[in-house]
């Protein structure tokens, strides 16, 4: 199981008549593995899903949703490693973190979780609103909102403008509340359904993405060599609309020119917000690929990688998966493609 705010909602609505707490992340001052925002979700009986550090505080934190559950109230707690003599949880950042726990119940409408996953399903993103509490709080004074739209909240005169959110922040208000932008799971769509296809689709799914094998020879993409994924047997131009909704990126290996191309030229005609295309094999297999699709390189609106990757070194399939998914992720999220410590201090 992946990380995401899908997968904390999916847990909770196979379960929903059982004790959860939501633990989210309210403030960050220096480093921190997990920034403002970042959410896991505690069961009563020890489960979790999500993460908020690298495995140092899940543990004390499943003290306190028991504490919240059987006190009823939202949680304030905070958790300091900037004095690096005390190992008390050993962190290794040396920031300080300061988190809320919120038990999902009836007088907190269970923290909108059934709208949050709607919002979800059907537009992809929407931002997440809930108030803040500074030390403890009755679990139903906890208010939260589900934003799709700026149309939304100017309807109700509010003062809120959801494009002062790219990343999660506090909104200042008659009351401080957290504001956290989300959107749906990162689709990819891989084109060609070979050996060297299953590593890609694997390391994608362990992302979190949600994946798409295209193939429409007999013998590639076997369901059973892309578990978890969906698998097309279907020739390129039989794919309908909904399939180029919502694709963020896309990887194009069929090891065949004809093929190739013909995935390049529907991606460049319908994928209308797609991010990230990779295109297997050298410069100048690329050049018969695009002669194929009658496109050339500057054509291409999206971030077009071709050949496909990062210069990792490594040529077995796992090392050519890892460069195309390093490289994808990194245009999703709109990173610099460098070194961290280019980036990070």
């Amino acid at each position: 199981m992946s990380h995401h705010i899908e997968d904390l909602v999916n847990s909770w609505q196979a379960a929903p008549d059982d004790d959860w707490v939501l633990v989210v992340i309210t403030r960050v001052e220096g480093s921190a593995y997990r920034k403002v925002g970042a959410m896991m979700l505690i069961h009563s009986l020890g489960k979790s899903v999500g993460v908020i550090s690298g495995g140092c505080l899940e543990a004390d934190l499943k003290r306190y949703a028991q504490k919240a559950l059987q006190t009823q109230q939202a949680l304030s707690v905070c958790y300091d490693a900037s004095d690096e003599s005390d190992a008390s949880y050993q962190l290794g950042c040396g920031g300080v973190v300061h988190l809320m726990l919120i038990p999902l119940c009836r007088e907190n409408h269970y923290l909108n979780f059934p709208t949050l996953s709607q919002a979800l399903k059907l537009g992809g993103r929407c931002y997440y609103q809930f108030s803040l509490c500074h030390s403890r709080a009755p679990q139903g004074a906890i208010t939260t909102a589900v934003w799709a739209s700026q149309a939304q909240i100017d309807k109700q005169a509010l003062s809120l403008q959801l494009s002062d959110f790219n990343r999660a922040g506090i909104h200042q208000s008659e009351q401080a509340t957290l504001v956290i932008p989300l959107r749906s799971r990162y689709r990819i769509a891989i084109f060609g359904g070979g050996l060297d296809a299953q590593p890609v689709c694997r390391i994608a799914m362990e992302l979190g993405w949600q994946v798409d094998v295209v193939d429409e020879r007999t013998s590639y993409a076997r369901s059973h060599d892309f578990v978890g994924a969906r698998v097309l047997k279907l020739p390129i131009e039989a794919l309908d609309a909904s399939f180029w909704h919502g694709l963020d990126g896309a990887i194009i290996m069929h090891h065949n020119l004809s093929l190739d191309a013909k995935a390049l030229a529907s991606l460049h005609t319908n994928g209308v917000n797609i991010a990230y295309i990779a295109l297997l094999g050298p410069g100048h297999r690329r050049d018969r690929v695009l002669a194929l699709a009658e496109l050339t390189s500057d054509a291409i609106k999206p971030f077009f990688s071709a050949p496909a990757g990062l210069a990792l070194g490594g040529e077995l399939p796992a090392s050519i998966a890892l460069s195309i998914l390093s490289e994808c992720h990194g245009v999703l999220h709109q990173a610099k493609l460098g070194a961290l410590q280019e980036v990070m201090l």
